[in-house]
């Protein structure tokens, strides 16, 4: 419990750094300290157990951990999850530990099918199971009221749990053969979202037993997050189930206002944040920004669709695709390739429409200056 409020006491002050950086120099330096250390601490000395990465011949070990309390990252067609047993609340705190994730902060539990459900929630409503019907399994969360088996620690202290049906093989094979999965992003707190194998061993190398490959992620953001505990459902967190895909089954509202209560993951904190510095901006201000980083002696490279690098003519690239299916699921890859090698990442702020809706809710909450 010290070790989690340490932890949870430091990324808060790297939080207030980083938004006090936008307009306080003092700040910003803070904030650059801050995020150096927050990459070595997850690569530190402390971080000294054997992370196995396996494929399929690894799910029943997997199995074995999650059922003997440890962690296992596994592949879900959106990112990559850090599972516990959803039912073991000892197991669920080790998620926080080892993300370094703010304890109200909540969590979802993956089910392999449909008959799990009323194992954690309870009231479940018609519309659950049209919901499902119609895009489960595939990247939709249900907000409904919580079971009383399922342990505070999963739902932050909330009367409500988030619950769905990854579609991927592993994923789904994983949860027939131990039950339900507890399971964030497989990623250090606040860093990128992690779509392969790789990506979750640079992060949690050292802190947890096992990482199931499944290779790259199909849709490369979170789910959509659907709240059914309001009189109208409510999108809290959007994804690639997109509100007018939504509406054809149901009224559908949109969360807006400011956050004081994380009802679901990703609303409250910082997340899907580079360890370099990062601007987004309309393509018109990108040649400008480029040069200006350029004289200010910068390693600066552009994160944009491959018609507006086509347009913008030779510099530092890393596209993001044409179709708005491959900007989403390329998006957090090319996020984490840049701040291997740059000092700043130029992004390019798409329309706001379609998929492209909930590929900008992550660049937003991604980038420390928005012009």
């Amino acid at each position: 419990m010290q070790a989690l409020l340490l932890v949870e006491s430091t990324f808060l002050f790297y939080f207030f750094c980083r938004k006090r950086g936008e307009k306080n120099q003092f700040y910003a330096k803070c904030w650059k300290i801050l995020n150096k250390w927050r990459g070595a601490w997850y690569n530190s000395d402390g971080a000294n157990m054997e992370t196995i990465i396996g494929k399929e011949e690894y799910i029943e070990e997997a199995a074995r951990l999650l059922r003997d309390g440890q962690l296992v990252a596994f592949p879900t067609e959106t990112v990559y999850g850090l599972g516990a047993d959803a039912l073991n609340p000892e197991a669920v705190s080790s998620i926080y530990v080892a993300k370094g994730r703010p304890s109200d902060n909540p969590l979802i539990v993956h089910l392999a099918d449909y008959a799990q459900l009323h194992e954690v929630a309870v009231d479940v409503p018609p519309l659950a199971k049209a919901l499902y019907d119609r895009f489960c399994p595939g990247p939709l969360t249900l907000i409904l009221p919580k079971h009383p088996s399922i342990p505070s620690v999963v739902s932050a202290g909330l009367a409500t749990v988030g619950v769905r049906f990854p579609s991927h093989p592993m994923a789904r094979a994983l949860l027939q053969k131990c039950g339900p999965i507890a399971a964030p992003s497989a990623n250090a707190s606040k860093h990128v979202s992690p779509t392969t194998a790789a990506h979750v061993y640079d992060d949690l190398q050292g802190r947890i037993p096992l990482i199931l490959d499944g290779g790259s992620c199909e849709v490369g953001i979170e789910s959509t997050i659907l709240d059914l505990t309001q009189e109208i459902p409510t999108i809290l967190r959007p994804g690639a189930i997109t509100k007018e895909m939504l509406a054809e089954i149901c009224l559908v509202a949109t969360h807006s206002g400011e956050v004081k209560v994380a009802l679901a993951p990703g609303m409250k904190y910082i997340h899907y944040s580079p360890r370099c510095d990062s601007v987004m901006c309309p393509p018109s201000k990108i040649p400008a920004i480029w040069k200006e980083s350029r004289e200010k002696g910068l390693a600066a490279v552009v994160i944009a669709r491959e018609q507006t690098l086509q347009a913008l003519g030779e510099c530092e690239s890393i596209s993001l695709g044409k179709e708005d299916g491959e900007v989403m699921r390329n998006l957090y890859s090319a996020l984490r390739s840049a701040e291997r090698e740059y000092d700043l990442i130029i992004l390019e702020e798409l329309p706001e429409e379609g998929l492209l809706y909930s590929v900008m809710n992550r660049a937003k909450k991604s980038v420390q200056h928005h012009e």
